[in-house]
């Protein structure tokens, strides 16, 4: 079902967004929510922090909104809250879900070199500096002031109905969040996810991703003995551990970083996903390191291998007393793995596979879990290019700027996005403002004012256009593929 006749313009709505960022009241907004210091890798002493950004900063802004407010206990022990607005126009029209999260990374106060540290933003040119002005609280706040826009050039309605996920604990993996959502499955209950988080393939390319890759990680463990004995008088006649777990890595990786672990590949695209990754150029901005195309799968292009491959990394490689070494062959090497992987990976799989390729050589290797407090294992998932919601939101975004959207299948990232493709069946869709140099979970975090610009035009439109004629029917809002 559609909306009301509109009382404004499409123009109109887009006028009024970016008259937020112009007037300086988008900066402010971001000030004050910048200062609550979120820091969720800080739990439980940042708990009265975490409740306090949804109390007292977000459930006024979403009543402001005309939208009703909960604030839900987290279902595990110690974990953050989640806050879930809601307004409903009419049942028969659409619902969107809207998603972002208030938490941060640790602010890493010493280390920070613009302005006056990570609570306090700073402005310097295109650039505007503080924790989590990209990761995420600059675009959700971004999300909600186009909302607004739109409902206000409407004439106080939206034209569908809206529901907005604050979360708090997305960078220590969304913990408690399924469970909260599967417990109130009806309360959160949409036709289709619109959110923001991560970046664009280039800072000036508006982007459109439909999920996000997986990831396991794991640690590789050569244990060879109970102490360290003394390399001359030993070696050559005992093994070093170091050098047995690097050759076990160079079985697993090429020395151009290909997979050669069968089980470790991604499956064959689809044509609808080659197709959107034909004319993506992947870059990080004039900041950002430089595209090893040497590096990777073979015969993929950049964006193929990011956003439609499996890659497996080595995160930490440890063995005998770095910083200060001594004249011992080490007892034991550890290496701490990842692999980041697409829809369709069977990634139950992942580690037997790989302990059996150890052992069929003779490395004397164990595939071993991570502590379970950093188990790093994200679900991977993704809604096809061609879904009416994903058709009809990058038609919008076209018409908004004049320039082809880049459609990325699946970020190159990970973030909780099976909560909503699998638990509420729903098609997702993730527009990011911010780009890959950011330096998001690093200190200098900083947000773009030129993508803070175009992506609330962006917005502003696409909910104006949800709210008009060309909506796709909620018969649409269900992922019939979902991989």
């Amino acid at each position: 079902m559609t909306s009301t006749k509109a009382t404004g313009s499409r123009a109109g709505a887009i006028a009024r967004a970016r008259k937020y960022i112009e007037d300086g009241t988008f900066e402010a907004d971001l000030a004050r929510r910048v200062a609550y210091k979120t820091e969720s890798q800080k739990l439980p002493e940042s708990l009265p922090e975490l409740h306090r950004y949804l109390e007292e900063e977000m459930a006024p802004a979403f009543e402001r909104l005309g939208c009703t407010t909960r604030i839900y206990d987290n279902p595990l022990p110690g974990q953050g809250p989640v806050l879930l607005a809601t307004r409903i126009e009419d049942e028969r029209l659409a619902t969107v879900l809207g998603y972002g999260h208030g938490d941060v990374i640790r602010g890493l106060e010493d280390q920070w070199t613009k302005g006056d540290g990570p609570w306090i933003t700073a402005r310097d040119g295109d650039r505007l500096y503080g924790r989590g002005t990209s990761d995420n609280k600059g675009q959700h706040t971004l999300n909600m002031a186009a909302l607004e826009a739109a409902q206000s050039e409407r004439g106080g309605r939206l034209g569908f109905n809206v529901k907005f996920i604050i979360e708090t604990g997305e960078e220590a993996g969304s913990k408690g969040l399924a469970e909260l959502v599967a417990a109130h499955k009806a309360d959160f209950a949409a036709d289709v996810l619109i959110a923001s988080d991560g970046p664009r393939v280039k800072p000036e390319r508006p982007t459109m991703t439909l999920g996000c890759r997986g990831a396991i990680n794991f640690d590789l463990v050569c244990d060879l003995r109970a102490a360290g004995h003394h390399s001359g008088n030993w070696g050559g006649l005992i093994a070093n551990p170091g050098i047995v777990l690097a050759n076990a890595l160079a079985s697993i990786v090429g020395p151009r970083g290909e997979l050669l672990v069968a089980a470790l590949k991604a499956p064959a695209m689809s044509a609808s996903v080659k197709a959107a990754l034909a004319d993506i150029e992947v870059g990080g901005g004039e900041s950002g390191p430089q595209v090893d195309a040497w590096w990777g799968e073979p015969d993929l292009s950049p964006a193929e291998r990011v956003y439609g491959a499996n890659v497996f990394n080595v995160l930490a490689f440890t063995t005998g007393t770095p910083g200060r070494p001594v004249n011992a062959i080490p007892p034991n090497a550890v290496a701490n793995c990842q692999l980041r992987f697409v829809a369709g990976t069977d990634v139950e799989g992942v580690m037997p596979a790989l302990q059996r390729h150890l052992d069929e050589i003779g490395f004397p290797v164990k595939v071993m879990p991570p502590p379970a407090v950093n188990d790093g294992r994200f679900a991977a998932t993704r809604t096809e290019p061609d879904h009416p919601w994903a058709v009809f939101a990058a038609r919008s975004l076209q018409r908004s700027v004049n320039v082809k959207p880049a459609v990325v299948p699946q970020m190159g990232g990970s973030i909780c996005n099976d909560v909503f493709t699998d638990i509420l069946g729903i098609p997702t869709l993730w527009i990011p403002h911010s780009y890959a140099s950011c330096l998001q979970h690093a200190p200098d975090e900083h947000m773009l004012m030129s993508s803070a610009r175009s992506a609330i035009e962006l917005m502003a439109g696409l909910y104006w256009d949800i709210g008009g004629d060309g909506c796709p029917p909620k018969s649409a809002g269900r992922l019939a593929d979902v991989h």
